[in-house]
């Protein structure tokens, strides 16, 4: 029972380091506020930090490209029933509305399958650094991880920057149009 109660109570703090952190308070400031210590705030920013990684990574692998699969259907039927509705209609109004939300409808899927790429690289991104982290954890010391408490800050600032490095060296389909 006593299990519970502490996992609730671990749940709850965490969910108050998350929002007080959103709202632009310090570490030392959510410290002061929850009455833990500053280690206490650090370790559990960066457990929520890893969880959100987590989270994104299953979304990108599993739900994103479900969802892209749907819009494209989704795009498809409307599309169908747009070029229906214009070709048996005799209103010429009603014609022209038909006709530009197959338009639109054409735009929109152009739009998803020339970014098909932004997609997969995501998928690739994710891939690449869960590889990247679990190469680098299994070849860190023991000692290494019981004295690096503090997250690191510089590494979100290197992906950006190679990140950026790697966009303009690519040139991509969406470069052409």
């Amino acid at each position: 029972m006593s299990t519970k109660v502490e996992r609730s109570q671990l749940e709850w703090r965490r969910s108050k380091i998350a929002e007080l952190d959103s709202q632009g308070h310090s570490q030392p400031e959510i410290s002061h506020i929850l009455q833990v210590s500053i280690g206490t705030v650090n370790r559990d920013l960066s457990i929520l930090r890893r969880q959100a990684k987590e989270n994104i990574k299953k979304y990108i692998d599993e739900r994103l490209p479900e969802e892209y699969e749907s819009c494209l259907v989704g795009l498809n039927a409307i599309t169908k029933e747009a070029w229906n509705t214009a070709q048996n209609t005799e209103d010429k109004r009603e014609k022209l509305q038909a006709l530009s939300l197959a338009k639109e409808c054409y735009s929109m899927k152009l739009d998803l399958l020339t970014n098909a790429t932004v997609v997969n690289d995501a998928i690739r991104f994710v891939s690449c650094k869960s590889k990247e982290r679990t190469k680098s954890s299994s070849n860190d010391s023991e000692y290494d991880k019981e004295e690096s408490n503090e997250p690191d800050y510089n590494e979100d600032k290197n992906q950006l920057e190679e990140e950026q490095e790697e966009e303009t060296r690519e040139v991509t389909t969406n470069q052409v149009f």
